[in-house]
């Protein structure tokens, strides 16, 4: 049986098949495709994800260049936020996106 929330969504989106949830008991984050087909401009705005551990921010990295995107900032301590861990990229649309984790001090 399909989900309500999985059947509400996909009953109103006009995207069609341009449109990916992401979550794990619900959505929690959807990616869309521009209704009007031409790319977004996200100058300025990063969406950040959290990492469960550098290893997770690492594989992030990889497989988001995998994908075609671009390094912003290679996975490794941010020197401006004490104990934080990070990778920074572009995706394919130019859209800037990161992982972060926080690690011990020791």
């Amino acid at each position: 049986m399909t989900p309500r929330w999985l059947r509400w969504v996909y009953g109103i989106c006009p995207f069609g098949d341009s449109i990916t949830l992401h979550g794990k008991d619900q959505p929690t984050l959807l990616v869309l495709r521009p209704g009007n087909g031409e790319a977004p401009s996200s100058d300025g705005v990063t969406v950040g994800f959290a990492a469960s551990s550098p290893a997770e921010a690492d594989v992030f990295h990889a497989v988001g260049l995998g994908a075609g995107g671009r390094d912003e900032g290679a996975a490794g301590p941010r020197a401006h936020l004490p104990r934080a861990y990070a990778a920074y990229l572009r995706d394919p649309a130019g859209n800037k996106v990161c992982a972060y984790a926080f690690v011990d001090g020791n």
